[in-house]
C-alpha cells in the first residue's frame, strides 16, 4: 500500500471527523472540524503538502492504461482532484467562508451520525455525542469569525436559519427520546443533557447573528466558469467542455418535453391529469410500511430472473424514522436511505421513511405523496434496491480504488468527495431506465420516469447557466416551473441546491448518459459476445469513480 496514500487517507478523515463518522472510521467521532481562520490555513498547507507528495510517488500514467494497471496511480488522480476542489473551495464563498448552512449542517449531523447506527455500544456513542455537543459553541462561535462580515445570500441564510431550528428540536426531544429508548439511563447522560443545552442556547445566538447579517445580492450565488470547470473536469473527470455539454442539453431538453406531451396525450390527456392519477394510486393506510418491502420484492425478482446484475444478498427493511431524530427531520437534510458506512457491519438495512399521520385527512395527503409510483421510482427502483443500494455493494467489496469505496458516501451536507457523484447518481437514474426496459414499469410510472428525465435536463441547463452567469437566480426559478411543472416551492429549493454545490445537478444526467452511450460502444465493440449483466458489473465493479473516467478505462487502448 502506498505510504503517500496512506497519508491522504488520514489527511481526510482527521480533517473531516464527521465524514469519517458517516464512512465507519470512528478514531475522530468525538470531533468536529476545524474550520476556523487559522484551523483552514492550516488543512489549506497540509493539502497542498499532501498534493505534491502524491504528484512524486504517483505521478500521473502516459495513458489511461495506467490507471488499469495500478489502482494506485488512479486513487492519487482522484485524490489530487479531491484537493484541488477543496483548495478552490476554501478559498471562494461557497465554501466555509461564506455559507453558514454547511456549518450547521456539519454540526447537525455529527450528532446524528452517532443516534441513527448502532456501530457501538450506545454508552460509547453518547460519549462521543456530549463531545461533539460541547464543541458546538466554539464551532459556531468560529463560523462568525471565518464568515465575518461578508454578505450571504439569503437563500442560503434561511436554510442555515431552519436548520437552526431542527437543532432546537433534536437537542431537546430528540435528546431525551434517544435517552429514554433505552431501559437504564448510561452514565454520562446528565452531562450530556447540560451540554445540549449550552449548544442549544449556541444555536439561537447564531441563529440572531443570521437574521442581523447583510444579505448578498442573488448574483452572488454563481461560483464563476472558472470554478465551475475545475469542478467539471478534477471532479467528474469530463473531458467535455461546460458549453458543449449546455448546447447538448439545451438541445435534448425540447425532446424529452416533446416525448414526454406524447405519452401523456396518449394516456392521460395532460399532466396534471396524470399527476392527479399517479397520486390517488396509492397504498391503504394499513398496507403503507408493507407496500415497499413488497415492492422491493418485486423488483428483486424482475432483475435477477432476467439476471441483469450481481445482485448481492444484503436486504432491506423499511421502517418509520427512529423517534430521537423523527421530529427534527423536517428541517434537515435528512436522507430516507444514507448510504451504509462501508466500513462498518451490516445485517439489514434499514431505510428510513416517515410514520403516517394520526388524522385520516393527514394520512391521505401523506399517502398522495409517498404513492405508490413514489414508492417504485424513487425509495425502491432508485434508492433502496438496484439502484444506490446494488452500487454500494459492489463498490464496497469489489472496487480495486480506495477512493471508489469511500467517495460516494453521504455525509453532512452532500457526499464526501464530489468524484463519487456521477456514478452514484448515474447508476441510480439507468437502474430506473433498466427496469423500464424489462417492463417493471407500468405507463403511468413510465409517464413519471419521462417526466423525471426532462427534470435532469432541466437540472443540467440550470447548474451550468446559473454559475456563468448568464442565467439569474430568479429566472432560474422561473425555468424550473416553465420547463418542467415545478410549483413556485419547489423550483425555489431546486435553485437553492444548485446554487450552494454547484456542478452537483448536473451528475444525474452526465452519469446517465455516460452510462448509456458507453453501453452502446461497448456493444457495438462486442458484438454477439455482449452480455449485459458482464457489462454491469464490470461498470459496478470500478466503485464510486467518475462515469467519464470508467468510459475511459473500459475503452481506450482496447483491440
Amino acid at each position: 500500500m502506498s505510504g503517500a496514500l496512506d497519508r491522504f487517507f488520514e489527511h481526510y478523515y482527521r480533517r473531516r471527523p464527521v465524514n469519517a463518522t458517516f464512512t465507519g472510521v470512528h478514531a475522530y467521532d468525538e470531533l468536529l472540524p476545524d474550520w476556523s481562520l487559522a484551523g483552514l490555513q492550516s488543512q489549506d498547507d497540509e493539502m497542498r503538502s499532501t498534493f505534491a507528495e502524491l504528484a512524486v510517488a504517483h505521478p500521473s500514467p502516459a495513458s489511461v492504461r495506467g490507471y488499469r494497471d495500478d489502482a494506485g496511480l488512479l486513487d492519487a488522480e482522484l485524490a489530487r482532484g479531491f484537493l484541488e476542489i477543496q483548495l478552490a473551495e476554501n478559498a471562494s464563498a461557497h465554501g466555509m467562508r461564506g455559507n453558514p448552512a454547511l456549518w450547521t449542517g456539519e454540526a447537525i449531523f455529527s450528532i446524528v451520525a452517532l443516534m441513527i447506527r448502532d456501530f457501538a455500544p450506545l454508552e460509547d456513542r453518547l460519549l462521543s455525542a456530549s463531545a461533539r455537543i460541547d464543541a458546538i459553541p466554539e464551532f459556531l462561535a468560529d463560523a462568525k469569525a471565518t464568515i465575518g462580515s461578508a454578505a450571504i445570500p439569503a437563500a442560503w441564510t434561511a436554510r442555515a436559519l431552519r436548520e437552526c431550528g431542527g437543532a432546537t428540536v433534536l437537542l431537546t426531544r430528540g435528546l431525551d427520546a434517544w435517552l429514554t429508548s433505552v431501559s437504564h439511563l448510561p452514565s454520562g447522560a446528565t452531562r450530556l443533557r447540560s451540554v445540549a443545552a449550552r449548544a442549544n442556547d449556541a444555536f439561537a445566538q447564531f441563529a440572531e447573528w443570521l437574521r442581523s447579517h447583510p444579505a448578498a445580492p442573488h448574483t452572488s450565488t454563481a461560483c464563476g466558469g472558472e470554478l465551475f470547470d475545475l469542478l467539471l473536469a478534477r471532479g467528474h473527470q469530463s473531458v467535455r467542455s461546460r458549453a458543449d455539454l449546455l448546447e447538448e442539453a439545451r438541445a435534448g431538453l425540447p425532446e424529452a418535453q416533446k416525448r414526454l406531451r406524447e405519452m401523456t396525450r396518449a394516456t392521460y390527456g395532460s399532466w396534471e391529469a396524470a399527476q392527479e392519477q399517479l397520486a390517488s394510486d396509492h397504498p391503504a393506510p394499513d398496507n403503507y410500511l408493507d407496500a415497499f418491502a413488497r415492492t422491493w420484492v418485486r423488483c428483486h425478482e424482475r432483475a435477477t430472473s432476467q439476471d441483469v446484475v450481481s445482485w448481492p444478498d444484503w436486504p432491506i427493511r423499511y421502517v418509520t424514522f427512529p423517534e430521537w431524530t423523527r421530529d427534527a427531520a423536517p428541517f434537515l437534510y435528512y436522507l430516507y436511505y444514507r448510504s451504509p458506512a462501508p466500513f462498518d457491519s451490516y445485517g439489514f438495512y434499514d431505510y428510513v421513511v416517515p410514520s403516517l399521520p394520526l388524522s385520516p385527512a393527514d394520512q391521505e395527503q401523506h399517502l398522495r405523496a409517498w404513492n405508490h409510483s413514489a414508492i417504485k421510482l424513487n425509495h425502491v427502483v432508485h434508492h433502496g434496491a438496484i439502484g444506490h443500494h446494488v452500487q454500494n455493494w459492489h463498490a464496497y467489496h469489489r472496487a480495486p480504488s480506495r477512493v471508489g469505496k469511500v467517495a460516494a458516501v453521504d455525509c453532512a451536507s452532500r457526499i464526501g468527495m464530489l468524484c463519487g457523484g456521477t456514478m452514484a447518481e448515474g447508476w441510480a437514474c439507468y437502474a430506473t431506465d433498466l427496469m423500464e426496459e424489462l417492463d417493471f414499469l407500468s405507463p403511468l410510472e413510465r409517464l413519471s420516469e419521462q417526466h423525471s428525465r426532462v427534470r435532469f435536463l432541466a437540472r443540467a441547463i440550470v447548474d451550468i447557466e446559473l454559475h456563468q452567469q448568464t442565467m439569474s437566480f430568479d429566472n432560474a426559478v422561473r425555468f424550473y416551473m416553465e420547463q418542467t411543472g415545478m410549483s413556485a416551492d419547489s423550483a425555489h429549493g431546486e435553485t437553492v441546491k444548485n446554487s450552494m454545490f454547484p456542478c452537483t445537478a448536473i451528475m444525474y444526467w452526465l452519469g446517465t448518459k455516460g452510462i448509456l452511450d458507453l453501453r452502446d460502444t461497448t456493444r457495438q465493440r462486442l458484438g454477439s459476445s455482449f452480455s449485459l449483466k458482464s457489462f454491469h458489473d464490470e461498470l459496478l465493479a470500478h466503485g464510486s469513480i467518475p462515469v467519464p473516467l470508467i468510459a475511459r478505462l473500459m475503452t481506450e487502448d482496447l483491440a
